[in-house]
């Protein structure tokens, strides 16, 4: 058992003893009285939100969606679906043990039950009929075009479907003899370059905030832009400028290649509109950096000083899961979270060193990259006329 593990179970222990009183009859049996537990849902809907992330509606619906994915209580002493959803929410807000303490009058499980009840949620929660129905990116030419014109409405920037960056996730160290068949990568190679465990989890959102992809996949290790020459959507976007629909790209920084389907800024400006184009494409790009901490305000388990204690494919899921909750909220019009932390961490990988592969002109789409960007720049400098 892990130190975690030894505190969470000393916690808990605590948390139920200050709960339940227990006696004994004359024949050595042991009665239990429970203190009567509060209903969540007679919270205000303030608190409601600051202690499970949704709203009540909301997070009614999440119970009646993942119904039929939880395993049902079997006899009157099970842990029913409701409890399981709203302690795995209240997981995710915390990223620890301590607000369910504070949460007593709610909630009284075992640190075992609390892990069961997780492990189910964020199962159910990425299942693909749930996940891919939450998280998508658009497909469709009608579903692109709605897009970019919500796009372009915000930010005057034109073309663009969405914006992409990594962000670091901090995870327990995974243990050095772990089988590779459990988990793809050695322990090393979740070493950041801030010198941590992570993992490096690649997202694209709308204009909205709404995560359109998510690929929590790779070790902190791992330079951004391998992580987006493995993504799916590099494929999605490439066919589409293979069918010359050369109008949908995304914004990353310089740490990614540019590409038609793939702007990034010029790394040496030299022009007033190449200065334009610079500060028109950042402040556009802005927006995934705000979607990200929106992500982490919300669901504090992501946060780099809370840690993720679980193996790399636990915490990808995990990812997932706050993901999908994410949208939800989005959908939903869930307000932000406004509270304050110490150490959120919820900057993007900004610091990566520009992608080398832009100094090479022999790239055909490096070439064709640079003759979409300098379209932009010439209507951005139209515009600001």
């Amino acid at each position: 058992m892990s130190d975690f593990d030894i505190m969470t179970h000393l916690v808990v222990n605590n948390f139920v003893e200050n709960v339940v009183n227990v006696n004994e009859n004359n024949d050595g049996v042991r009665n239990y009285f429970h203190r009567p537990l509060t209903d969540p849902f007679t919270l205000t809907e303030q608190m409601f939100i600051k202690n499970f992330r949704l709203t009540k509606h909301l997070t009614r619906y999440v119970i009646d969606l993942l119904r039929p994915f939880l395993k049902k209580p079997s006899r009157s002493s099970s842990i029913d679906i409701d409890t399981k959803v709203l302690v795995a929410l209240n997981f995710f807000e915390t990223g620890s043990y301590q607000t369910p303490v504070g949460n007593s009058r709610y909630t009284v499980l075992s640190q075992a039950s609390v892990s069961c009840c997780i492990k189910e949620v964020v199962t159910s929660l990425n299942n693909p009929s749930i996940f891919n129905s939450w998280v998508k990116f658009p497909h469709t030419i009608c579903e692109l075009n709605a897009v970019r014109h919500e796009f372009y409405l915000k930010t005057g920037f034109p073309g663009v479907i969405g914006c992409l960056d990594c962000t670091h996730v901090a995870i327990v160290p995974p243990s050095k003899n772990l089988n590779l068949e459990e988990n793809r990568y050695p322990e090393y190679m979740y070493v950041n370059r801030k010198n941590y465990h992570s993992i490096n989890v690649q997202l694209i959102c709308d204009s909205n905030l709404k995560i359109l992809n998510v690929n929590a996949l790779f070790p902190g290790s791992t330079h951004d832009a391998h992580v987006w020459n493995n993504s799916n959507v590099t494929n999605t976007l490439q066919e589409l400028h293979s069918r010359n629909y050369n109008n949908f790209f995304l914004l990353g920084d310089s740490g990614y290649p540019l590409r038609p389907w793939l702007l990034t800024p010029i790394t040496h400006p030299t022009t007033a509109a190449e200065e334009l184009y610079n500060n028109k494409q950042m402040s556009t790009r802005s927006i995934i950096e705000r979607c990200n901490g929106v992500l982490k305000m919300r669901f504090r388990c992501l946060f780099k000083d809370r840690v993720l204690h679980y193996k790399p494919e636990k915490s990808s899921q995990i990812i997932n899961a706050c993901v999908v909750l994410h949208n939800m909220c989005i959908e939903h019009n869930v307000p932000e979270i406004r509270e304050t932390e110490g150490d959120i961490d919820t900057e993007m990988n900004q610091d990566q060193e520009p992608f080398e592969e832009q100094r090479d002109n022999r790239n055909q789409y490096l070439m064709l990259g640079k003759q979409q960007r300098s379209k932009i720049i010439q209507v951005l400098q139209n515009r600001n006329l």
